[in-house]
């Protein structure tokens, strides 16, 4: 053992030069083989000897003990970073499983990603490819309810209004199988609105907030109803019924369309496909922004008056309460104070009416005409208070507290607020359709088309009329003659909208008036009346026409159209009357000396003599010659 050692520390200062030589040599050789095209031999895997001290070769040890361990260390890493990965996988695939309801859903066993080199690796791998236990499973959501409507339908109408019941009428008649269905997120069949705020707060019947019938002026009884349910075909059985039919779909609102795909989603869940769609969601009311910042007290004593529930719920009121407040002074606001009005002396009501304006309906009539219509519904008993601003709205004391901005202040038990209509656009964003930025509503174009197989009619459409440019109109002979319109180009009848639509308001049984095209207080006018007769208010009007609805008299032989060219005679025509009783007339409203609007006062079924006239679009030198064609001058 001595031996060894002492011939080692002779050799050890010559092992540097050794391995030297040894690694010169072997590079010489390398190069020497290259050169001469020579195959190296294997070499011998080599002895190194160390220079260090006795058990140095320990060192060589560490470093592979090192190394191992580095290795079995990023191994172990690798396998459990994969291993956790695969579990969230697993969990998130079995969350989306439990949400479908679709317990098959489950991923099969895992995917070996590495071989197995340990058995808990093994083991692991082996639970996760078992089934898992019934009691762990994810819960399974309800199946939905069988759907109340047919996939698809060949016409859809989207809204449950005039307008929609117009198109589809239109659409049976020049198809007559047609399957058209109409839906509506109201609870009723299609009715007619205008009964709503005139003839039935007439009626001496009190069950008509349940009938909804009601007696026109001429005393015969119509329901608000355009049709009974008999009528209409079931929506489940639309798809299979012969000769088709129209179906309502109640108490369903549409929120989604695609009209890449041709369907639309409903408030409950349901998709239907459609192939032409027309949009007739009509609009809401507007509201105003002091009473929207109120109280809630404030807004559950605040009626925003629209559809047969708020008929009903308002006339219920008027019963039970000592006061109501109509913010308002339009058509709708000035119907509802005449006739709350009228019953005011019998239920001990107290009616106040309040707007912006010198007078009722100012934003239409001349002022001298609002002026006298503000008197005569002050002789129905209401309070009416002009140039009135609204400032603020509270609640206390058990009753509400208008204040005014001139410094006024009212208290009332209920507000009505009457102050215009908001053009239901909602599916305007998921459609892709155009929003007219200055009247509102779906921009459409002369044929109520806003895209290849999507027309709107109605509230909702900015149509382009071709007489008096763009508009949108807000009234029931326009949903008339807009959704028949488009219910005939949804068919292929390929019209343009040139009809004008007329609108009518009244307030009672004795004053109303029948207007058609552009009528704006702002613009010129020039008003020729004369003397009212018996036969000149709207009873009469009804009595002669047979219907309670006068857009729909101008289908009778007494308001047929015209036959050739208007003209005018010479003879003087009596001065207008310019007294406080405007008993009966025509007003023109004029827009660069051609007459735009007519608003027909106390005269009735003229209306397609005011027609032609605006159609013509001519400028006259005298308005006067022009009004006898309207036979206001006969007793």
């Amino acid at each position: 053992m001595f031996t060894c050692k002492a011939v080692w520390n002779k050799l050890a200062p010559l092992a540097p030069l050794a391995r030297a030589s040894s690694t010169l040599c072997r590079q010489g050789g390398k190069r020497a083989a290259v050169f001469r095209h020579e195959r190296r031999p294997p070499l011998v895997q080599q002895a190194h000897m160390s220079s260090g001290p006795t058990g140095g070769g320990g060192e060589n040890a560490i470093y592979l003990v090192l190394v191992g361990a580095a290795c079995l260390g990023g191994g172990v890493y690798v396998y459990r970073t994969v291993s956790g990965d695969k579990a969230r996988y697993e969990e998130r695939v079995t969350q989306i499983a439990s949400r479908l309801g679709n317990p098959a859903a489950q991923p099969d066993a895992p995917v070996k990603t590495q071989p197995e080199a340990a058995a808990e690796a093994a083991s692991e791998s082996t639970k996760a490819s078992e089934p898992a236990p019934a009691s762990t499973a994810a819960p399974v959501e309800p199946t939905p309810a069988v759907s109340e409507v047919s996939a698809h339908a060949p016409y859809l109408l989207i809204g449950g209004g005039t307008a929609s019941f117009a198109a589809a009428r239109s659409i049976r008649a020049r198809d007559p199988g047609a399957r058209v269905l109409i839906v509506t997120d109201e609870a009723d069949l299609p009715y007619m609105r205008p009964p709503l705020s005139k003839e039935l707060w007439f009626s001496d019947d009190p069950a008509v907030t349940e009938t909804l019938r009601f007696k026109q002026w001429n005393g015969k009884e119509r329901s608000i109803y355009f049709q009974p349910s008999s009528f209409y075909v079931s929506p489940m059985e639309l798809e299979s019924v012969e000769n088709g039919g129209v179906a309502v779909l109640t108490g369903k609102k549409v929120v989604h369309m695609d009209v890449r795909g041709n369907k639309v989603k409903l408030s409950d869940g349901a998709e239907i496909s459609y192939d032409k769609c027309l949009i007739a969601t009509g609009g809401i009311p507007r509201n105003l922004q002091v009473i929207e910042r109120a109280s809630e007290e404030v807004a559950k004593r605040t009626t925003l008056f629209r559809k047969i529930e708020d008929f009903k719920a308002l006339e219920k009121v008027s019963r039970e309460l000592k006061s109501i407040t109509i913010i308002g002074g339009g058509f709708l606001g000035s119907e509802l104070a005449c006739a709350l009005g009228r019953r005011s002396a019998d239920l001990g009501l107290e009616v106040v009416q309040m707007f912006p304006e010198k007078g009722n309906m100012g934003k239409v009539l001349p002022e001298y005409l609002s002026n006298w219509t503000t008197e005569k519904v002050k002789k129905e008993g209401v309070k009416v208070l002009a140039e009135a601003v609204v400032k603020n709205v509270s609640y206390k004391d058990g009753q509400l507290e208008i204040k005014l901005k001139d410094g006024r202040a009212v208290k009332t038990d209920h507000i009505v607020a009457a102050v215009g209509l908001e053009p239901s656009v909602e599916l305007a964003k998921s459609a892709g359709l155009e929003i007219d930025s200055d009247f509102g509503g779906f921009r459409v174009n002369a044929e109520l088309q806003a895209r290849s197989n999507i027309w709107v009619a109605g509230d909702a459409a900015c149509f382009y009329d071709i007489k008096l440019g763009r508009r949108r109109v807000e009234h029931h002979d326009h949903a008339v003659v807009s959704g028949r319109l488009a219910g005939e180009n949804m068919t292929g009848a390929r019209k343009p909208y040139w009809h004008q639509s007329m609108f009518w308001s009244d307030l009672g049984p004795d004053v109303g008036y029948e207007a058609i095209g552009i009528v704006d207080s702002s613009l010129p006018t020039v008003g020729v009346f004369a003397k009212a007769t018996a036969k000149d208010t709207p009873r009469a009007a009804t009595e002669q026409s047979g219907t309670g609805i006068r857009s729909e008299s101008e289908t009778e032989a007494v308001a047929g159209p015209i036959a050739g060219p208007i003209t005018v005679g010479t003879a003087p025509a009596p001065p207008p009357q310019q007294k406080e009783d405007y008993g009966k007339g025509v007003i023109f409203y004029l827009r660069d000396k051609v007459v735009v609007g007519i608003v027909l006062w106390n005269v009735f079924n003229r209306m397609p003599i005011a027609r032609k006239i605006i159609k013509d679009g001519e400028e006259h030198a005298d308005l006067n010659e022009v009004a006898k064609l309207f036979n206001i001058h006969e007793d």
